[in-house]
């Protein structure tokens, strides 16, 4: 009886001991580092390539450099696609001169406009824009209602007739490559012929941004919370 009491006590102290030698084993492992990049992301950029120095641009292309490096002068900075275009000077222009006209003088509206945007974000599950343009739709007063609906990839009924036609569009753009006859009609009604080629127009330059954005696989600022459930 005394020998099995002796084992007993051997076992629990064995036990006790391991307990607290992995209690202090885990108060003594560092919290595990922030997820670090993909091994081909520049650390200086964000994306795959590296960011071009200032004084190796030419002065139109310097210009559009300073423009990205303004704080407040776009959503991303250079970390965006305002970065990525440096490579392709020549087209700077054109396309800032288009993004100005599609979303601040066609007038399609703020609302609008960030309603068009963030469906395109999300039929393109392009994090980045998703997660830049959340917080721009909540300013424009987009109802939290339609952008769960854009999120989740939820229904449009019961939304507001504007909001949801958008969302039906671009999901039939993207999605299904076929718009019907119904939401055509529809979206004619609301923003007539030149606003809803503008708004396509509008859709169709941010998927095109979306492109640059995956194939130079660009990165969340870092602080960013990923704002778009993946895929």
């Amino acid at each position: 009886m005394a020998i099995r009491k002796r084992r007993l006590a051997m076992v629990l102290m064995t036990g006790l001991c391991a307990a607290t030698g992995a209690s202090r084993a885990v108060a003594q492992t560092p919290a595990p580092p922030v997820a670090a990049w993909p091994a081909d992301i520049d650390p200086r950029s964000g994306f795959r390539l590296p960011l071009p120095n200032r004084e190796d641009l030419d002065e139109e292309t310097k210009k559009t450099y300073d423009r990205g490096a303004t704080p407040g002068a776009n959503i991303a900075g250079l970390q965006g696609p305002a970065g990525v275009q440096l490579y392709s000077p020549r087209t700077t222009g054109p396309l800032a001169a288009l993004l100005k006209y599609l979303r601040r003088e066609a007038g399609l509206g703020s609302r609008a406009r960030e309603i068009a945007l963030i469906t395109t974000s999300r039929e393109m599950d392009s994090q980045f824009e998703f997660t830049a343009h959340e917080p721009e739709a909540v300013k424009a007063g987009v109802p939290p209602e339609t952008i769960d609906a854009i999120k989740f990839r939820g229904p449009t009924s019961g939304l507001d007739e504007k909001d949801a036609v958008i969302i039906d569009l671009g999901r039939q753009i993207w999605r299904d490559h076929k718009v019907t006859s119904d939401t055509f009609k529809k979206a004619r009604a609301i923003f007539g012929d030149r606003g809803l080629v503008d708004l396509v127009l509008l859709m169709g330059s941010h998927a095109q941004t979306a492109a640059l954005l995956t194939a130079f696989d660009m990165q969340l600022h870092k602080g960013d919370k990923p704002l778009l459930p993946m895929p």
